[in-house]
């Protein structure tokens, strides 16, 4: 069922205010086969959106649109399948539709993929093969590839160590507003004497980082041979 252009304009306000009547309309055109209903269902069904949480119903609706050829649903295929949600784990078959994704253009695909090649989830490990999905996921503009890619430049994996190179892949990535990315920026910015600027990326990773991450941060930050990070641990803490 294609929507009207004035229902597409209105859905964001719609999945604002009222996301139970938004979740409704997905579902009428999910059911009728729009792919694109179907990954936001599941995504819904995941998040618990306008809808109680269920696992099981969100892999079912990613299925559908994965086996309609939408790449991002063949991404979110995977994580179900990686993390067990809707059913039991599933490493092998999280990695082929990760694969599979991958090979359609979606850089989470491309990046989820990285990992599992890196890791020897689901396949067997091949760091080379890692190395190169990490680069095609970044040059699509993955924020969190970029910060991934741009340490393999730093410590030599699977290719020359290239620190300019590095430093380039973890602005962009903090650019991308990727916190693992900030925090490596603010270090190549730290080591070359730009403390005022490391500051500024800093308060943005402790603003805005998950909990168990700015506390790690802020214990790093602790220890630093800098006043100011110093002082900028303690301003986070009050």
């Amino acid at each position: 069922m294609a929507q009207t252009v004035k229902e597409r304009d209105e859905f964001p306000q719609l999945l604002r205010f009222d996301p139970s009547r938004a979740f409704a309309m997905l579902r009428v055109q999910a059911l009728a086969g729009d792919r694109a209903s179907q990954l936001a269902l599941g995504q819904m069904h995941l998040a618990g959106i306008g809808c109680e949480r269920d696992g099981v119903e969100a892999r079912h609706w990613f299925q559908r649109a994965a086996h309609q050829g939408d790449a991002m649903a063949m991404n979110m295929l995977g994580r179900c399948l990686e993390q067990g949600w809707g059913g039991e784990p599933d490493p092998e078959l999280a990695a082929v539709w990760y694969r599979e994704s991958a090979d359609h253009g979606c850089d989470w695909g491309m990046f989820h993929y990285g990992h599992m090649l890196a890791d020897g989830r689901g396949v067997k490990v091949d760091r080379t093969n890692a190395f190169h999905w990490f680069t095609q996921a970044a040059n699509a503009g993955h924020g969190r590839a970029m910060h991934v890619l741009g340490e393999y430049y730093e410590n030599g994996w699977e290719t020359a160590a290239d620190a300019q190179r590095a430093g380039e892949l973890y602005r962009r990535s903090a650019e991308k507003g990727d916190y693992r990315g900030q925090c490596s920026w603010a270090s190549v910015l730290t080591g070359q004497g730009r403390i005022d600027e490391a500051c500024d990326v800093l308060r943005r990773v402790l603003a805005g980082a998950p909990t168990h991450f700015v506390e790690s941060l802020r214990e790093d930050l602790r220890r630093s041979g800098h006043a100011q990070l110093r002082d900028l641990a303690l301003a986070a803490g009050e």
